[in-house]
């Protein structure tokens, strides 16, 4: 049964909405027959997974990934999907079959399973990603499940934005096994890639993020950073410049002429 916020009766002169009335936590984003729908976290932190996505030892032309997609998984079961909040995948063309934008990802038509996926805790899903939900007879099984034991998904990492707490997992002997950090960092060598949690800013918001690095753990720049630090090598470059016409002015060369 739905239960909803109790209201505070008005008082007289009546109180203002904002003290009356639910306020956003009472009131959440997520549908309650599908939780974990995008909240504003939820769309920028896959966005900047998926702009710095970008193994070092893959032809970009096969690496896909995608955020809140639906992933089919079950033959058997062909209307069975997850959605994860963002997946990787090498060996898979950008467009399917090479000519159109996806509707979803539907394993047995692709030529290969994810090979990394991120989950972004909330408190309605954590028990499903996490893998502690309780088990029901005649319902599709667990993301856990579905990750580990179906489509073997050889690297499951999970963050939490309330406690920043990055947790990560490898498939190893068919079962998932906690991994351990170097440096503060979740080493990929199959992808010659890292991931970690970085303090900065991205589209205007400051906190901390999960984003790919190098496995040097040198940090791959989404678009907008490539163009600042563009921008920043041409002044430098145009001030040395300016310092050598300078000089050469000084030296009693015109460097106009030169």
């Amino acid at each position: 049964m739905t239960t909803f916020p109790k209201y505070i009766p008005q008082s007289d002169p009546p109180r203002p909405p904002w003290e009356t009335l639910p306020t956003m936590y009472d009131l959440p984003s997520d549908n309650p027959e599908e939780p974990g729908l995008p909240d504003d976290f939820h769309f920028l932190q896959p966005l900047l997974l998926y702009l710095t996505f970008q193994p070092i030892n893959w032809n970009p032309e096969l690496v896909y990934s995608a955020a809140d997609l639906n992933l089919y998984y079950d033959v058997q079961h062909p209307l069975w999907y997850k959605r994860p909040d963002w997946f990787g995948v090498v060996g898979v063309k950008k467009l399917y079959n090479g000519e159109d934008l996806r509707l979803s990802y539907v394993t047995w038509q692709e030529p290969a399973n994810p090979f990394v996926v991120v989950e972004l805790l909330s408190p309605k899903t954590e028990a499903e990603d996490l893998g502690t939900s309780e088990k029901v007879e005649d319902k599709p099984p667990s993301k856990w499940e579905v990750y580990e034991q179906i489509l073997r998904i050889p690297y499951y990492i999970v963050f939490s934005r309330y406690t920043n707490e990055l947790q990560a997992f490898q498939l190893i002997g068919g079962h998932y096994e906690p991994m351990n950090f170097t440096q503060g960092r979740i080493l990929i060598p199959e992808l010659r890639l890292s991931l970690g949690v970085w303090q900065g800013t991205f589209r205007d918001i400051e906190r901390l993020w999960l984003r790919w690095f190098t496995l040097e753990g040198e940090l791959i720049p989404e678009p907008t950073e490539e163009v600042a630090a563009a921008n920043e090598r041409a002044i430098i470059a145009e001030q040395k410049a300016e310092k050598l016409a300078e000089r050469l002015r000084q030296l009693g060369v015109n460097p106009d002429e030169l």
